[in-house]
């Protein structure tokens, strides 16, 4: 799904941006801020290109029949995504793994589909929940875990302003709620 190109909103858009610079005490006029506003809205639009990624036909371009019932995990995916509530980064790594049930996906598709569902508005919960569902929903393996660490950007620089923590969320279904699954893929990301 294409975003649909509207210079009449791009224009209120920037003009917005351009009104909160002054609202801030800014001068957006000045030389170092005259183009800000319109390269804040191109990087907010790449920033947020998921909304154009449609998840099954990332999934659906890359099935193979495949006789492998074995684990295969994709480790240390990079994350970037913002934040819902502060419109702040959150970054990190993404470990994804399945279990084939006659189906395999290539591998790139993974980071496909990671990129897909964090390059929106996001809280990290939501966004490891929808990589894990969306695989097993389309891809109907046997169990699919996803682990997620990140750092959020409205934890540091705003708020309790700690530096050094970040956040782990996990979504784990079909056999790896069985914990001996679940151990092996947690022992396998370390």
């Amino acid at each position: 799904m294409q975003r649909q190109e509207n210079p009449e909103l791009d224009d209120d858009l920037i003009r917005s941006i351009s009104n909160l610079l002054t609202a801030m005490g800014e001068d957006p006029i000045r030389d170092g801020l005259k183009q800000t506003p319109t390269r804040f809205l191109k990087a907010f639009k790449f920033l947020t290109q998921g909304y154009e990624k449609d998840p099954v036909e990332i999934i659906n371009k890359a099935l193979f029949e495949a006789n492998y019932s074995e684990m295969v995990i994709v480790k240390n995916i990079e994350v970037y995504s913002l934040c819902e509530h502060h419109l702040l980064p959150f970054f990190g790594k993404c470990h994804v793994a399945y279990i084939p049930d006659g189906k395999i996906i290539g591998l790139s598709k993974i980071p496909r589909l990671v990129d897909a569902f964090a390059r929106r508005l996001q809280v990290q919960e939501r966004l490891t929940s929808q990589i894990a569902e969306s695989l097993m929903n389309h891809l109907k393996p046997l169990g699919v875990g996803v682990v997620m660490e990140a750092s959020h950007l409205c934890m540091m620089m705003r708020g309790v302003e700690k530096q050094n923590s970040f956040t782990t969320t996990s979504s784990l279904l079909g056999d790896f709620r069985n914990s001996a699954t679940r151990t092996e893929f947690f022992n396998l990301i370390k």
